[in-house]
């Protein structure tokens, strides 16, 4: 069966496409799972709104009763954020919820998948999932990395996650053939700060240039994502050896509560904006909104 014949595309994405429109997609998983109620929503309609503004066409991506869609109405976003049932949908599960009927939200490595079904080459996020601390134990390590090596978007972030290890989340990359670029820094962001300690493969200062790089891998049929690192505006980052406290402190009490698998991230997250008193939650929304207007620039460099 075409893989087609389970997308359901936004009336607003479906003319974008059709009047070759540049569109950013843009995942789920931090409606339902990565802030709290109504941060959620104003959060994903004001991403919505930069991608606009940035003259590009928004499609939020999620699973909702067995369908894949593309392009989320105000109804079905407030559905992710309030539904308690709602999924964290990732590669592996997207037999179950589709044949089960079942709504869930998409990860970076689903987006990707229902992105590339629906031939949106550009994806904005927050950050990727990569490789855990402590991974050497747990294999902990986020089905995102794999879908990089494989699915032809890219992807625009701040980094990974910072409570997770960049210096193996970079070799990891490494291995798999997935291309890190850095916007205007030599130096890979850390999410909620624009400094890490770690390079990027390549720094490139305009979105042409992107552009360039994107049409050009996938012309010579190399498959797979490309990673594009944004920064956190400077006035919005937040001090490293703070949010490294509270990130330690927030793994303490995972492991102390043995929280693991796909729970661990939306935990990890909501603790250390618990111990931050919402510093982390405020520089989160700022990264996403920042990265969402870079995506849309890049997409509408791609398509000339």
């Amino acid at each position: 069966m075409n893989p087609n014949n389970y997308l359901d595309i936004h009336p607003e994405v479906e003319n974008a496409i059709n009047d070759k429109l540049p569109i950013v997609a843009l995942e789920s998983s931090i409606i339902s799972h990565g802030m709290p109620y109504p941060n959620n929503v104003e959060t994903a309609l004001m991403v919505e709104e930069t991608v606009r503004v940035n003259n590009a066409i928004p499609a939020t991506i999620a699973i909702i009763k067995g369908r894949l869609k593309v392009g989320l109405t105000k109804e079905e976003i407030e559905l992710l954020a309030t539904n308690d049932e709602v999924r964290k949908i990732s590669r592996r599960d997207f037999a179950v919820a589709v044949s089960q009927k079942l709504s869930g939200s998409t990860t970076v490595a689903s987006t990707m998948i229902i992105a590339n079904l629906a031939k949106i080459a550009v994806f904005a996020t927050g950050g990727i999932g990569g490789v855990h601390r402590g991974a050497e134990k747990t294999f902990d390590i986020s089905a995102d990395l794999e879908e990089l090596s494989k699915t032809n978007v890219c992807v625009v972030c701040a980094g990974t996650k910072a409570i997770l290890d960049i210096g193996l989340t970079l070799e990891y990359l490494e291995t798999k053939g997935v291309p890190v670029i850095g916007y205007k820094t030599s130096e890979l962001p850390a999410f909620y700060s624009s400094k890490s300690g770690f390079n990027v493969d390549y720094e490139i200062k305009t979105t042409s240039d992107i552009a360039k790089i994107l049409k050009t891998k996938w012309g010579l049929s190399i498959k797979g994502g490309v990673l594009v690192a944004n920064p956190i505006p400077k006035k919005f980052e937040l001090e490293s050896v703070m949010m490294n406290e509270a990130i330690n402190k927030s793994i303490i009490e995972a492991d102390k509560e043995k929280i693991t698998g796909k729970e661990i991230t939306p935990y990890l997250l909501a603790k250390v904006n618990e111990i931050t008193q919402g510093k982390s939650l405020n520089a989160n929304i700022k990264l996403i909104q920042n990265n969402a207007a870079l995506a849309a620039k890049i997409a509408l460099h791609y398509l000339k």
